[in-house]
């Protein structure tokens, strides 16, 4: 059964219609997802049961009550959630938000060439993943010290996380901090951690 997939994509600031095709094309690539993309509608939280997986890329932005209580109650009833990079910088006034995401954007230094590595070299969505590079933008996250990091690179001599989990109620969660530009989006690893990251966090598992 093919893992039913909304991608949500939205907000301020980064090219979230440019990075939403790069996505898309992503996931479509692989005929285990079945993906309906929407752009900016935030309303549609309010009613996900027919989805097994939401896809979420959105910058800063407001969610009301509702909404915030739809996406939580989904994972936390057994529902998969992947945020990719500004998902961490998404509705800043709600604490809410942030706590089931796990952490929030704190700053970036400029865009550039990093080397990321992993730390959980176990977890299905990184099994068989060491090293890679990429041309993107790092952020530099207040993160809960209990999600389980999977990547990180380094920020000033410290190893900042670039890749968690954690579970929400039933529910799990999968953070991706990469994927600021469409060019981002099209780095291999990239893309092979948000097809992964999606069906790990839809209950599935990848090869």
């Amino acid at each position: 059964m093919r893992i039913k997939t909304l991608l949500l994509v939205g907000g301020e600031i980064h090219d979230f219609h440019g990075c939403g095709v790069e996505l898309e094309k992503i996931l479509s690539q692989d005929e285990s997802f079945q993906v309906e993309k929407v752009e900016e509608d935030l309303s549609v939280f309010e009613n996900l049961e027919e989805y097994d997986v939401i896809v979420f890329y959105y910058t800063v932005g407001e969610i009301t009550d509702a909404q915030r209580d739809g996406l939580s109650n989904f994972i936390k009833d057994g529902g998969g959630f992947v945020g990719i990079h500004s998902a961490a910088d998404s509705f800043r006034d709600d604490p809410a938000y942030r706590a089931m995401i796990g952490g929030y954007f704190v700053t970036h230094p400029r865009f550039r060439s990093d080397q990321v590595s992993v730390v959980d070299k176990d977890h299905p969505i990184t099994r068989g993943i060491e090293e890679f590079m990429v041309e993107d933008e790092q952020y530099i996250l207040s993160y809960d010290q209990r999600v389980n990091v999977l990547c990180t690179a380094l920020y000033k001599g410290q190893a900042m996380p670039v890749a968690w989990t954690k579970d929400w109620g039933k529910g799990r969660i999968f953070y991706l901090a990469l994927g600021h530009n469409p060019q981002a989006c099209r780095n291999e690893t990239f893309a092979t951690l948000l097809r992964r990251g999606a069906a790990w966090a839809a209950g599935h598992d990848l090869e």
